[in-house]
């Protein structure tokens, strides 16, 4: 009998988001069954599967308590999940922007506001040089409640801080114009090693990249120098993942660090050939199953 893996998502796409329905039939080929299974469904059995890979679970961020509890659960049951469970735990909270910059990687400014403390979000700013910021919660996903803003403050930008404010902790950072000017570079790596590269640009008007806001991405032959620096980043983390994004912009020759996605972060797999086939013989490999070689 073929190895099964669950590749969970959520229930607004109960079979996959459309880039990671490449993957089962990438895995079929490889004698393994990938199967799309609601990481919330109480209906679940998730004992059957030989192991849980983290892919379109794109509400984790509203239900936070309850994601964590599920990993927690699939971990005490000694279920493989990949990404695996502390590094996706560290993740879920974007405090972990701090802790790279520590470990010696280039990321933009961060601070944090502490929830309800959003009466001090212009001072700090203004203390920053920070004449536009931008303020999100830090355990966030999709442009949720990321807000940019300009000093002094009116009150419809205090009401807005307010609200960010109330629902925990935030981050703070800059305004950086390379976003809307130049694109947002996003680093696939899939088992420590760099696989693609994408653009992501925002819609006029908009600083926000994601699609949901009407962004855009393309396939893109990054400078290798980004790419190698791209690649430090991931190098900084206690265990290698089976796959990684690295978001950032090129500042210069110097990459700067926006956001490390481990979670459930679109790996754009259709954009570039070969890509699942890519994630679909690293998942075989950690099964102990033989692949091609990539």
């Amino acid at each position: 009998m073929p190895p099964r893996i669950a590749l969970a998502t959520y229930g607004l796409a109960p079979e996959l988001a459309p880039d990671d329905r490449l993957l089962p039939p990438a895995l079929a080929s490889l004698g393994v069954s990938g199967e799309p299974v609601v990481w919330s469904s109480t209906a679940a059995r998730w004992a059957e599967f030989d192991a849980v890979v983290i892919r379109s679970c794109w509400d984790y961020h509203t239900h936070i308590a309850e994601f964590l509890a599920w990993l927690d659960r699939l971990d005490a049951a000694g279920i493989p999940v990949w990404n695996s469970p502390p590094l996706v735990r560290w993740n879920s909270d974007k405090r972990y922007l701090l802790d790279l910059a520590r470990r010696g990687v280039a990321t933009i400014p961060t601070m944090i506001v502490p929830r309800g403390a959003g009466r001090d979000v212009e001072s700090l700013a203004v203390a920053e040089g920070w004449a536009r910021f931008v303020i999100k919660p830090t355990v966030s996903a999709s442009g949720y409640e990321t807000h940019a803003l300009d000093t002094p403050l009116d009150a419809a930008a205090r009401e807005t801080i307010a609200t960010v404010t109330s629902l925990g902790d935030a981050l703070l950072q800059p305004f950086i114009e390379e976003v809307p000017r130049d694109g947002e570079y996003s680093f696939t790596f899939i088992d420590g090693a760099f696989s693609h590269a994408t653009i992501k640009r925002a819609t006029a008007g908009e600083f926000r990249v994601q699609t949901e806001h009407g962004g855009s991405a393309e396939p893109v032959d990054a400078p290798p120098s980004l790419v190698a620096q791209a690649s430090h980043v991931v190098q900084a983390l206690p265990e290698t993942p089976l796959y990684a994004r690295v978001d950032g912009i090129a500042r210069g020759r110097a990459f700067l660090l926006m956001e490390l996605e481990l979670i459930e972060p679109n790996l754009f797999l259709s954009g570039v050939g070969g890509a699942a086939e890519r994630l679909a013989g690293a998942i075989a490999r950690r099964l102990g199953q033989p692949s091609v070689s990539d």
